[in-house]
């Protein structure tokens, strides 16, 4: 869901560079505003982390539902686009 947003909103951005006229204001605007997405980015070694120290404080289980719930078995073969969704669950473990 989270890059389909971002896709809405780069498609915004290129919209209003088309019909505005450019300066330097709204290209700063844009490259700011890409920036914050990049930073939401959850990387395998992140949710790995987070997974694994949830599996220390007695959770193993539920991290394995977690996992299970992407319809795989292993955290490596989750799809990378639900990583930021995948460590969101897994924080409030």
């Amino acid at each position: 869901m989270e890059n389909l947003r971002n896709l809405a909103d780069s498609l915004q951005d290129l919209h209003d560079v088309m019909v505005k006229p450019l300066n330097v204001e709204t290209v700063g605007a844009i490259e700011e505003k890409n920036k914050n997405s990049e930073k939401t980015k959850v990387s395998l070694e992140e949710v790995r982390g987070l997974l694994a120290k949830k599996s220390k404080e007695g959770k193993s289980a539920e991290v394995r539902a977690l996992i299970q719930g992407y319809g795989v078995v292993k955290l490596s073969e989750i799809n990378t686009s639900d990583y930021e969704d995948l460590f969101k669950k897994a924080e409030v473990l």
